[in-house]
């Protein structure tokens, strides 16, 4: 059984729909969410379904005990689903290629530093975009630049908000995240 760790800082909609997703699965399971906010409602969703959770501060992450914690663990595929901090290079080569994110823009577009959320989809609406999607990558040392796994694309020429555009986006993510992670899974993972 394949072992996936998730690490996420918000609500944790698509942490959750990876967890419902291979809540019975014989491929693998989520056996741990790693949060850097002691707030995250991904706290309250990884509970309700019974995950072991972690909370951890910066200081952690870059001095090797989040590290130290993952490696007790040994899993499979680390998923970065809503996770707004850096990912340090200790646990990049620890585990090269087992590190998946998703970005909620069609990369190389609206990536890098400060790019997540309502502010990647704010940039979308005032570039007058017509279409734009999500990209799931591999994790390297650098924001938004390791290799891409996977892009799906949504219209949006009728949206006239940011949130429209989140809207649509978030629907893209809980539908191809779980599935892309389970392909990732069947392969020489």
């Amino acid at each position: 059984m394949k072992k996936i760790v998730i690490f996420a800082s918000g609500s944790g909609s698509n942490a959750e729909k990876i967890i419902l997703h291979f809540k019975n699965s014989t491929l693998g399971n989520v056996v741990a969410v790693f949060t850097n906010n002691l707030h995250a409602k991904v706290l309250e969703r990884a509970k309700k379904l019974d995950i072991a959770t972690q909370i951890f501060t910066r200081e952690a992450l870059n001095n090797g005990e989040v590290l130290e914690k993952i490696e007790v663990i040994q899993p499979d595929l680390i998923v970065l689903a809503g996770f707004l901090w850096k990912f340090p290079e200790n646990i990049v080569k620890e585990f090269p290629n087992q590190i998946v994110n998703i970005h909620p823009a069609l990369l190389p577009k609206y990536g890098g530093k400060g790019m997540y959320g309502m502010h990647v989809h704010q940039a979308v609406l005032d570039n007058k975009e017509t279409q734009t999607g999500i990209t799931i990558h591999f994790v390297n040392e650098h924001y938004d630049e390791g290799g891409i796994i996977f892009q799906q694309t949504v219209t949006i020429d009728d949206c006239k908000s940011a949130e429209c555009i989140a809207e649509k986006v978030h629907a893209l993510e809980h539908e191809y995240f779980p599935l892309e992670i389970e392909k990732l899974l069947t392969s020489n993972l």
